[in-house]
């Protein structure tokens, strides 16, 4: 590699302050990225589009204060918007779409000095756990690329792992973050509801069900884009209760002693492989030997009514989305959209407004029994997945069955959306 040949000795917090104490300059920092995405791209299709006079040109300029100012960073291709660049959410239907203006994260990341150079490969509508869509090709996992990066997330994963980035854009609305990170080993966290909001145009997304965060090397990272990010706009209908200090600033606060409990979610109805079970006892004892108490208690949730109110809010989300195309004012053709997004919408279309709002309750009071719990437990550890990640192909959005398909979903990751649900972080 070419450049700034100790790039990737750094987490994000790390380069920026080279940068702030001048040992390297962010348009240095930036072409140290680019060069690794030119050449690490073709063999894990993480990056779907280049952003890299945009990016040159904040470089360019004086940086802000902020603990990233200067560290390249990608964007997600679903959800979040850059003013006058392409947004397709991962589907042929929507190529055609250009972004008239930024979302508010968006506008936060740009104001905290991090130049916007590319945009990462999603699965269509984020309607998957791995990153396989028609419109761009599959994202390959840089750790094995027989196995899935996880979705639908996968390119902001991938595009970590490679080590094109220390950092990336990434959204979660079923375990889109935490599955990736899992799946290629990094940190993923997806925050409270409301923590990140997603103004100007939507107040939330798939009934409050999705967070929009990041896939980082580091937690100090996470946290500190948390800061750059988090905050209430305008007109927002949820709102997370203010930190007492910086996120950045808890990474090296002690704790004090934790009350954790553990779940294998057996009782809920989840079912977890040997291996993972495995991981969860040697974290517990982990945490134990830290001095945290320790003990297993069952949350109050059961798989089977998490899947039913799963399965409401995406069908009428995906029906919701197809019939939404900003500039062809039509519903799409054969071809246009995959066909587990098509079966999902074709439901969608059955359902009722009070299912959703049934459905939202149901949520909502699963929200309130959580709480509950946590009266007497500070944090619940659970299996990140209850299956090693699967081969590509096997999560297909290009399946007859579209039933099958999401059976599988539920069975690979039960306990993600536990959170997604009940809005905790």
């Amino acid at each position: 590699m070419t450049g700034f040949a100790e790039y990737e000795a750094y987490d994000g917090i790390g380069l920026a302050g080279l940068i702030r104490d001048r040992s390297v300059t962010a348009g240095e920092v930036l072409e140290a990225a680019i060069v690794r995405l030119e050449a690490r791209n073709p063999a894990v299709n993480a990056i779907v589009d280049r952003l890299y006079e945009r990016a040159r040109k904040v470089a360019a300029a004086p940086l802000p204060t902020s603990p990233l100012a200067g560290v390249p960073y990608p964007i997600k291709d679903l959800g979040a918007m850059i003013a006058g660049e392409q947004t397709t959410g991962g589907s042929r239907f929507m190529a055609d779409v250009v972004a008239k203006v930024s979302t508010v994260v968006v506008e936060r990341l740009e104001a905290a000095g991090l130049p916007l150079f590319a945009r990462t490969n999603s699965c269509e509508f984020g309607m998957s756990l791995t990153c396989e869509p028609q419109a761009f090709g599959p994202t390959l996992n840089p750790w094995d690329q027989a196995i899935i990066a996880g979705g639908s997330s996968g390119g902001a994963a991938a595009a970590v792992a490679a080590r094109i980035v220390p950092m990336a854009h990434a959204s979660d609305g079923f375990g889109s973050i935490r599955v990736p990170a899992s799946c290629c080993g990094l940190v993923g966290l997806k925050p409270s509801r409301g923590r990140n909001s997603f103004a100007p145009f939507l107040g939330e997304r798939t009934g409050g069900n999705v967070g929009e965060h990041a896939v980082t090397i580091t937690v100090r990272d996470s946290a500190a884009l948390l800061d750059i990010t988090s905050g209430l706009a305008e007109g927002d209908p949820y709102t997370a209760p203010p930190p007492a200090r910086p996120f950045l600033a808890e990474v090296s606060a002690t704790p004090g002693r934790l009350r954790i409990a553990f779940t294998t979610g057996e009782k809920s109805g989840a079912k977890a492989e040997p291996e993972h079970l495995s991981l969860l006892a040697e974290t517990c004892r982990i945490l134990e030997g830290l001095g945290h108490t320790v003990a297993e208690a069952d949350p109050p949730i059961s798989h089977e009514e998490t899947q039913a109110i799963f399965a409401t809010l995406m069908a009428a989300n995906a029906a919701q989305i197809v019939r939404s195309h900003p500039t062809k004012g039509r519903l799409p053709v054969d071809g246009e959209i995959e066909r587990v997004t098509m079966a999902t919408a074709l439901k969608g279309e059955q359902v009722k407004g009070h299912d959703v709002f049934m459905a939202q309750a149901r949520m909502h009071a699963m929200a309130r029994r959580m709480g509950a719990f946590h009266r007497d437990w500070d944090v619940l550890l659970t299996p990140g997945l209850a299956q090693l990640p699967p081969k590509l192909g096997w999560l297909d959005m290009m399946m007859d069955d579209a039933d099958e398909y999401w059976r599988r979903i539920g069975a690979f990751s039960p306990y993600t959306v536990w959170f997604n649900e009940t809005g905790q972080p």
